[in-house]
């Protein structure tokens, strides 16, 4: 899972130092903060005292992303990449529902979210600033390797029909694994949380004074840490995807890492970013990347077909564009 930059950021937290645990007194909370899926990650729980809980939910995100991740040799989405064109592989139940849930995606955006492009993010292999503008030949290569129609997934078992195909779950798996952290903490008790998995927050409940969590959405035209706007919510999902998160330039002119599975290049859709509210976090992290491949016009009339779903997309030009019931959400000073 490659790095992306934070662009949702809980304006009631504060990030400490990589590995630090610590306790607000005031608000009656424990967090923990580790740097994990290539960014940092901190998890509080508020009305909350031990600490260790964190490290049950820090386990299971090592132990997805063992599972999850394409760049880790061993692991179910290494093996499927190893044995495309060959033979099927088993998998976990976990891989098995997220690869469903790609697909059923993949059918939602009539082909626009992918995870079979794999093989084009390792050609572009945009990260840390740099990446590799692709050729025409190379593009005639790789394309044809992009159809998630070609990934077949079965009970405990799965298979890329074709050598050389990859799938890289970057834009669900995160989304995913919050799911499932979150999962773990209502088991174990926890009824006030805030799980910040870099772009992806989670909430659990809201504060426990019965108000809600305000998160704050970053402005992809600006530096980091200028809010666009503000929202306010409980027990929800609340994503973003942002062309602003990895980019690198080549002859003057920047690309970003928002592929198009059509086109091959990087999305120029007019969107700089979608925040995605929603109830679990793998839709929201589907659907944002989704919209910012379909554009304002499509993207909105996804958003708007689907129930408890809300959105705002911000253009490249700086306009804010809501979805119908997203100013349910606004946070009021």
């Amino acid at each position: 899972m490659k790095r992306a930059c934070a662009i949702v950021l809980v304006l009631l937290l504060t990030l400490s130092a990589v590995g630090c645990t610590g306790q607000n007194q005031q608000q009656d909370s424990v967090y923990k903060t580790n740097l994990m899926l290539d960014t940092i990650v901190q998890i509080t729980l508020y009305d909350w005292e031990d600490s260790s809980t964190i490290d049950l939910a820090f386990d299971e995100i090592r132990r997805l992303e063992s599972l999850l991740s394409v760049e880790q040799e061993g692991s179910d989405l290494y093996r499927l990449a190893q044995a495309a064109g060959k033979e099927w592989v088993e998998i976990s139940s976990e891989t098995e529902e997220v690869l469903r849930l790609s697909k059923e995606y993949y059918t939602l955006s009539q082909g626009h979210f992918d995870v079979t492009i794999g093989p084009l993010v390792d050609l572009w292999n945009i990260h840390n600033g740099e990446g590799h503008y692709p050729t025409q030949e190379e593009l005639d290569v790789t394309l044809p390797l992009i159809n998630s129609d070609d990934l077949l997934v079965e009970e405990g078992r799965a298979y890329l029909a074709r050598e050389g195909m990859i799938a890289n779950l970057g834009a669900i798996a995160k989304g995913y694994i919050a799911d499932r952290v979150k999962d773990l903490l209502v088991e174990q008790g926890v009824e006030h949380a805030v799980i910040d998995l870099g772009r992806n927050i989670l909430l659990i409940g809201g504060r426990p004074d019965g108000s809600n969590f305000t998160v704050g959405v970053q402005d992809p035209n600006q530096e980091e840490g200028v809010l666009a706007d503000t929202v306010a919510a409980s027990d929800k999902s609340v994503v973003t995807s942002g062309i602003n998160e990895r980019k690198f330039t080549y002859n003057g002119k920047e690309y970003h890492h928002v592929l198009d599975p059509f086109t091959g290049f990087p999305a120029d859709t007019g969107l700089a970013s979608v925040t995605i509210l929603s109830d679990n976090s793998a839709q929201g992290d589907a659907l944002s990347t989704t919209c910012l491949l379909l554009g304002p016009e499509e993207g909105m009339q996804l958003i708007e077909s689907l129930d408890g779903v809300e959105a705002l997309f911000i253009t490249t030009d700086g306009e804010l564009i809501p979805s119908s019931g997203y100013e349910a959400y606004r946070y009021q000073a």
